[in-house]
């Protein structure tokens, strides 16, 4: 399959029909796009080059290797363009990104955030972080987001207007925003989502952590709702080592995520004044320095990124009982992660496919655990899941690194 073959893949039929055997199929599927080398091959690895190198050794030399200098205001206006949004603020973690972000928009104590259960386990600490609670949405089956369609059901059933603010009518709660996450860079049906939270007037949030350089509709992820959070941990497709950044083109939250980042102190040539409790989650200059280069080169990382998600489409159409999952109707992917997903939705079935791969040295991983079967969110509110439930046993990241790209041959 040619490279530019990945722009009009995606799913439109459902899995197939498991058979014995399918964890050797699955085996020689990826084995045919990753080839015959010993491996092992890591499930995203970051790619360090010279520009890297440059970009450090001018930050160094320069002296302003904290969070002040030049290189953390290149980033946030590099970011600002790429993404299309006027304000960007660069954090010291996406996990501090999405909790500023919350934060910023006055979620906090008594309230709760309707968030996917399917996620990282980033998106529901984050709402804790504000002393809120998770309030755990059912996924969509092919978008692996927030299903805008069972939210709209969920919500009719468990939500009430009281006072202009929408409640849990259980437990009487104010839903102060809705999180939708990107699940491996494919993002969700964001203009159906948006009409959920505006019927209900609760702000959308976008995490994003997966999602640089990824589009819906033609618009870049992290500009698709009022305030989004970036994540540029070691694992990503552009990485500071950690990091991460908010987005908005909303000027006043904008400002009152710069203060609320920077330890809430107020401008004063030397005074040290802070009006309020802020947290210290500016990125330093050195990380912004390798992240830098690393968004110089994106296009590129994409580009590779693509290409080798559309040869593992090509070779799974011929393995009955698994399914590749290609970037969703309306969106274009950066493909973070590459997934697939398993016909027979049982653990046993899973994990004897990861076993066959890791054993061959493809460093497969299965999706997150399901927030709400994790100990400390198991009292959350929640919809019905099942979905969730189904596609935790059924889907499993590939080896998605760029530089995987490099070694198949046309």
């Amino acid at each position: 399959m040619s490279g530019a073959a990945a722009e009009d893949f995606s799913n439109t039929s459902g899995p197939g029909v498991s058979k014995p055997g399918l964890p050797e199929q699955v085996v020689a599927a990826v084995r045919a796009v990753l080839g015959d080398g010993a491996g092992p091959f890591p499930l995203h690895e970051p790619e360090i080059g010279p520009l890297e190198a440059q970009y450090i050794n001018e930050c160094v030399g320069s002296g302003w290797v904290s969070t002040v200098g030049p290189f953390v205001d290149r980033l946030e206006a590099a970011l600002g363009e790429m993404c299309g949004v006027e304000n960007v603020f660069a954090t010291s973690s996406g996990t501090a990104a999405l909790h500023l972000a919350l934060a910023a928009l006055g979620v906090g104590e008594g309230d709760e955030v309707i968030v996917p259960s399917l996620s990282f386990v980033a998106t529901a600490n984050a709402v804790s972080y504000t002393g809120a609670i998770p309030h755990f949405a059912d996924a969509d089956e092919w978008t692996m987001g927030l299903d805008p369609r069972a939210l709209t059901k969920h919500m009719k059933e468990a939500c009430v207007m009281q006072a202009g603010d929408c409640r849990n009518k259980a437990t009487g709660r104010r839903i102060a925003a809705i999180v939708v996450m990107h699940a491996f860079g494919h993002p969700a049906e964001m203009d159906a989502l948006q009409e959920v939270a505006d019927h209900w007037g609760v702000p959308l949030v976008e995490d994003a952590a997966e999602a640089l350089g990824s589009s819906y509709e033609g618009k870049p992820a992290g500009s698709l709702s009022r305030i989004a959070a970036l994540s540029f941990n070691g694992n990503k497709i552009a990485t500071a080592g950690g990091g991460g950044a908010v987005l908005t083109n909303d000027a006043e939250l904008a400002a009152r995520v710069r203060h609320l980042g920077s330890t809430a102190k107020l401008p004063h040539k030397w005074e040290y004044v802070h009006d309020e409790t802020g947290f210290n989650y500016r990125m330093p200059s050195l990380n912004a320095a390798l992240l830098l280069a690393q968004v110089e080169r994106l296009d590129d990382f994409i580009k590779r990124k693509r290409r080798l998600a559309a040869r593992y489409a090509a070779s799974f159409c011929s393995v009955q009982g698994a399914d590749f999952m290609g970037q969703p109707p309306g969106a274009r992917s950066n493909y973070w992660l590459n997934t697939i997903r398993l016909a027979v939705a049982t653990r046993p079935e899973r994990d004897a496919v990861l076993e066959a791969l890791i054993s061959d040295g493809i460093l497969a991983r299965p999706v997150w655990e399901p927030l709400h079967n994790l100990p400390m969110f198991r009292t959350c509110p929640t919809a019905d899941l099942s979905v969730t439930e189904r596609l935790s046993g059924q889907l499993i990241n590939l080896p998605s690194s760029p530089k995987l790209q490099d070694l198949l041959h046309d």
